[in-house]
This record gives C-alpha cells, sequence and structure tokens, in this order.
C-alpha cells in the first residue's frame, strides 16, 4: 500500500471524521490519498482557525480532532492552538508536511525543525522516517493525544515518505481503564469531610465529564454541601442547584470568595494548575483535599494535605457512598454569600440603556437560548462577566479557555460546535479585537452552510488590557483603533450583517438571527464604563457587606 493511503486508513481506524486544514504542496500525496476517504476535509482560510476548530472537536466528543497544514509557516501557524490544546487538555492530532528527508531538492528553504518546536507544547511529537511505522505511531499519538491529562499530538509526515510503498497493516484501538483510587485513601477523606466543620467543594476543569457530573450532582444531594466552579468546569452540575454560590471567576475579590476564605476544608476535584487559581492556600490554613486523575502539583500556593487519586468519576461515587450529612456541619455563612452573589450578579440584567452592559447581554443570552444550546467565547474582559453571571444548566454549554485564553478561538470555536451539533442554537461572542484576528473563517463558514450567530462586542479597543491598565493607575495610553463596517464585511462574504441601535432593536435582531439559518453577524456596541468600579473598587469593599 502508498504510505500515504496506509496513513487515510490508519486514521479512519481511529473513526477520525474531519481533517480541518490548509494543505501544501508537500501534502499532495496525502490529499489524494484523503480524496478517496470517508474523512471529510475541511479547508479553512488560516491554520489557527483549523487548529481552533480540531481543539474545540476534541473538547467536546473526547476524541482527538485533526488538523493539516504544510512545512514552514502552515507549521509554525499552528503553535498558538497546539498551546491552546495543550493548555486547556482538549484532544488534538496535528498532521504537518515536510520536504524529502532521504534527498534534498530545495537546499533548507522553508525548512525549520518543527518536531523541535512543537515539543515543549505537545504531548507527543514525531517526524515519520519510516512508512513502515506509520501505523504504529499513529496509535501511539491518539493514545496520548486521549489518556489524561488529554491534549496536542504532532507527526511531521514527509513528501517522500508519503510516497512510499508499506506494509497495510493498522493496529486496532485499545481502551484505556483509569486505575481507581485506595480504600484507605477514600476512608481518610471520608473522614476529613465528615470531621470539617464548614467542607466547600471546588469543580474544576478535569471534572467535565459527562459520567463525573453525574456522580458530582449525586455527591451534592445526597450531602448538601455546597459547591462552586472554576471558568472551565462550569455547568458540570446545573447551576441552578440550590447549593452552588457561583464561579471563581477572579483569582480573588469576590462575594464567592468570601465563601471560600471561611470554608476549612475544600474537596477539589478535578483541579488544573493551568487555570487561574480559584483560592490562595496560606500555611496553617485551610485543608485541601486533590481529588484527580493525577497527584497535585505543588506550589506555594496549592499544597493540598491528601491526594486522591484515579478516575474522578469511581472517587466521588465511592465518597458518596462513604459519606453522610453531619449534624456539625455549618453552612448558614455560605447561605448568606448565595444570596449575595445572587443579587449582586443580577443587578444590571434589567438595565437598558445602550450601548449595551455586557451583564444585560448575558441575561438576554440567557432568556432566549435553551438549556442545551451552546455559548462560545473569545478571549476579553466579557469573558469575566459571562463567566460570574450566565447560568449553565449543562455541562459545555459555555464554551471559555482559561488556560492559553488566547484571541482569535472564538469564532472557529462555534464553528467546530454547530457542525458536531447542527440541531443546537450556537452564539460565538466575540471581542471587536479577537474576531479580527481570525474574521476570515467567515467566509469558511458559510461555505459550509453552518447556522450559527456572531455578535461582536464593539468598543474599538483592547477592552480587558484597557481595565488592567486603570486598575494600575496608568494613563490611558495605546489601546485604541478603529473597525470596518462589519454589517458590509459580513455581507460581503454571503452573511447577513446587522447593527444593533438600541436595546430593543438588539432582542429583535437576536430574535431574528437565532431562528433564521444561516450565518448571521450582530454589530453590538458595548459599554464597559463599569469594569472598574465594580471589579476593581467595590469587590475590594465587599468583606464589609458580609
Amino acid at each position: 500500500m502508498k504510505a500515504s493511503d496506509l496513513f487515510i486508513k490508519a486514521l479512519e481506524n481511529e473513526g477520525v471524521k474531519y481533517i480541518f486544514g490548509v494543505p501544501g504542496e508537500e501534502n499532495l500525496d496525502f490529499l489524494e490519498s484523503l480524496s478517496n476517504s470517508s474523512i471529510q476535509l475541511i479547508i479553512t482560510r488560516h491554520e489557527q482557525g483549523a487548529g481552533f476548530m480540531a481543539a474545540t472537536y476534541g473538547r467536546l466528543t473526547g476524541k482527538p480532532g485533526v488538523c493539516l497544514a504544510t512545512l514552514g509557516p502552515g507549521a509554525t501557524n499552528l503553535v498558538t492552538p497546539a498551546a491552546y490544546a495543550q493548555l486547556g487538555a482538549m484532544p488534538m492530532m496535528m498532521i504537518t508536511g515536510q520536504k524529502p528527508i532521504k534527498k534534498s531538492k530545495q537546499a533548507r528553504f522553508q525548512i525549520i525543525d518543527v518536531v523541535d518546536m512543537m515539543r515543549p507544547i505537545t504531548k507527543y511529537t514525531k517526524q515519520i522516517v519510516d512508512s513502515n511505522v506509520i501505523a504504529s505511531q499513529i496509535r501511539e499519538a491518539f493514545r496520548l493525544a486521549t489518556e489524561e491529562r488529554p491534549g496536542a499530538v504532532h507527526l511531521e509526515f514527509p513528501e517522500d515518505i508519503a510516497q512510499e510503498d508499506c506494509d497495510p497493516d493498522v493496529f486496532e484501538p485499545i481502551g484505556h481503564i483509569n486505575p481507581k483510587a485506595d480504600d484507605d485513601t477514600l476512608s481518610e477523606a471520608s473522614e476529613m469531610i465528615s470531621s470539617a466543620k464548614m467542607p466547600l467543594l471546588l469543580i474544576g476543569a478535569g471534572a467535565n465529564r459527562k459520567i463525573t457530573c453525574q456522580a458530582l450532582a449525586e455527591l451534592v444531594d445526597k450531602t448538601g454541601i455546597y459547591f462552586f466552579t472554576t471558568q472551565m468546569g462550569k455547568g458540570v452540575i446545573d447551576e441552578r442547584h440550590p447549593n452552588y454560590l457561583g464561579t471563581a471567576a477572579l483569582s480573588s475579590n469576590d462575594f464567592l470568595h468570601a465563601a471560600i476564605e471561611e470554608a476549612d476544608l475544600i474537596i477539589n476535584v478535578g483541579h488544573d494548575v493551568i487555570e487561574k487559581p480559584p483560592f490562595f492556600m496560606k500555611k496553617g490554613g485551610k485543608k485541601v483535599i486533590h481529588v484527580n486523575f493525577y497527584p497535585a502539583e505543588v506550589d506555594p500556593v496549592y499544597f493540598p494535605q491528601l491526594n486522591v487519586v484515579g478516575d474522578i468519576t469511581s472517587s466521588v461515587n465511592r465518597l458518596t457512598d462513604y459519606i453522610q450529612p453531619q449534624e456539625s456541619w455549618d453552612f448558614s455563612f455560605y447561605k448568606k454569600v448565595k444570596e449575595k452573589v445572587r443579587g449582586h450578579l443580577t443587578k444590571y440584567f434589567e438595565d437598558e440603556r445602550f450601548p449595551m452592559l455586557p451583564q444585560r447581554l448575558v441575561n438576554i443570552l440567557r432568556e432566549n437560548l435553551a438549556s442545551e444550546d451552546v455559548i462560545t467565547l473569545d478571549n476579553g474582559i466579557y469573558k469575566i462577566w459571562f463567566a460570574r453571571n450566565y447560568t449553565c444548566y449543562q455541562p459545555n454549554t459555555l464554551l471559555l479557555d482559561n488556560a492559553l485564553a488566547s484571541m482569535g478561538a472564538g469564532l472557529p470555536s462555534a464553528m467546530a460546535v454547530n457542525l458536531l451539533y447542527p440541531d443546537k442554537k450556537v452564539v460565538a461572542v466575540v471581542g471587536d479585537g479577537g474576531f479580527m484576528m481570525n474574521s476570515q473563517e467567515m467566509e469558511t463558514a458559510v461555505r459550509l452552510g453552518l447556522n450559527l450567530t456572531v455578535i461582536i462586542l464593539n468598543d474599538q479597543a483592547y477592552g480587558m488590557i484597557k481595565w488592567k491598565q486603570e486598575d494600575m493607575g496608568f494613563k490611558d495610553f495605546g489601546l485604541d483603533y478603529k473597525n470596518p463596517d462589519f454589517v458590509q464585511y459580513a455581507n460581503s462574504y454571503g452573511a447577513h450583517g446587522y447593527r444593533a441601535e438600541s436595546d430593543q432593536n438588539f432582542r429583535d435582531i437576536l430574535d431574528k438571527t437565532l431562528n433564521s439559518p444561516g450565518v448571521h453577524l450582530i454589530d453590538l456596541p458595548v459599554d464597559y464604563s463599569l469594569n472598574h468600579p465594580i471589579l476593581n473598587e467595590m469587590l475590594k469593599k465587599k468583606t464589609a457587606e458580609l
């Protein structure tokens, strides 16, 4: 069998349905083999778009999303998506081309050491130097991409290797079962929880798995323990639950953090050190139980007293069996915090000023979207407002990146969601800065016949950095720009562009776009004037109110 044919056969064997990418001449044998495959090739307008789509596919399915690029500049354009997937624990496989490695025909033209470049930001990176190892290397790459902690892998496929003849056999995927925590450790964890006065449950990104969601809900329902989440743990338990305190969207200084400070024990399920720490440990302070697939990485602000290492779902289920509600537990302060959080977060939901407050947008979207519909966020100050204020009813219905926190991912992520779940309404909320970094993927979305709504929060500036600049007492400098006419821009791609001119006008436009096929873009002027007085000033005085 021709090596490139075997490569495609091995990908089919892994269940690959899509390859996202921008091919180059070094990928042409691969492309020819792909043309006879059941795998759908989705051409994007930039390798970043392809990588972000592949990573989001992996995030939602648990199976590696696959993306393709050529050598040199094509491969370097995948660096940001590689880091995005690696830090965000999203299984993704990158395939890049390369010049012939056995007989050079163009000296060093476009050649860089892509394998070495990818090494620090992937779980696995290899150049295929022999066609007879293609099948084993693909199987190994998929195994590593999927197993905990999931992440990015990379294979470089030189064009002369792609043209070789080789053995046609592939390796069948083998399932993997994570080991379970031992009984003595679970018994110790149960005793620590039972003897605490104010235990508190933290749900992190690593717990965002379907069966883990059910297990955690059963733990909370049985014990009555209050819980909060990190940004990437949102929706693991329905946030309408009476014991939900909120999302730690800031590193400190929020009403929620008053509860964290008072807790004497935190049960930290699925903690990932990549996310900003939602609390800071101090020697002699609260105790922490770390429940995860792997032990905690110790640093000055996180040094748990107990590691419960093993399959998270199994650990949570067995803790639920062990633990009984205790009369000594006192959750009265948590109830007080919950009321403060609720009143604070909903304060501006009905404020119809225009340009629109991000809190108002959060409320409008929550009212107009069903429990299974999905919002994807780019990276900007609005991410904090959505993380704090948006109530998730199901897991993975608010997709945000609190790991690499890269701009430019919001639109490609929404495209991947709609590709996977065409019956769900999908909304991408992006800043004008982040949108313009990969706005060319509007053409890809239209070409694919996708149905989604893109809301651009237009402040003609890098708003998050402006917020930080003001908090540090610096003058307003260097962060403003001018935007194109987004309505005409959308229309030029064959999408449908709208400009909101009032609160009611926006709501009318949104209703139309959510209930009409096609790609829609709404240019929405945003009012960020409350960022500093609320997030920087008011929250620092919160403890006086409690």
